[in-house]
């Protein structure tokens, strides 16, 4: 798990968690009203409901284009139990919220690649490896 996962509020702009995400080389954050998590935003999301729909980067919410419908899992579950979600809801990151749906980590496909029993295999080197921007 990621723990302290990059969190802004459901009104920020797009272009700020467009910012976060190239400032820190990470693919989500995640979306916020009163503390609570109630969305996830990817830069696919960006790319597909902003970019594409030529939306205004500085004027549009992360609420007009995050998704809302999350999968999530609590800090005391385990590693199978995430695993198990990921493939059932075809997901590819699993907001970890404490009991107050407050987001305390984010579990990655690229984290579970990283904690393979068998040693380090294909995928895992695929997601270890720096971005290529």
């Amino acid at each position: 798990m990621t723990r302290r996962p990059r969190v802004l509020p459901l009104e920020a702009p797009l272009h700020e968690a467009a910012r976060i995400m190239r400032d820190e080389g990470i693919g989500d954050v995640l979306v916020t009203l009163g503390g609570r998590l109630c969305g996830l935003v990817t830069d696919r999301d960006i790319v597909i409901r902003g970019v594409a729909e030529r939306r205004d980067a500085a004027h549009t919410t992360l609420g007009e284009v995050c998704s809302a419908a999350l999968v999530t899992v609590g800090p005391d579950d385990d590693l199978g139990t995430a695993a198990r979600l990921m493939r059932d809801q075809a997901v590819r990151r699993l907001p970890v919220v404490d009991a107050e749906r407050r987001p305390v980590g984010i579990v990655s496909i690229g984290d579970l690649a990283r904690v393979d029993g068998l040693g380090p295999g294909v995928l895992a080197g695929i997601c270890q490896a720096p971005p290529n921007v």
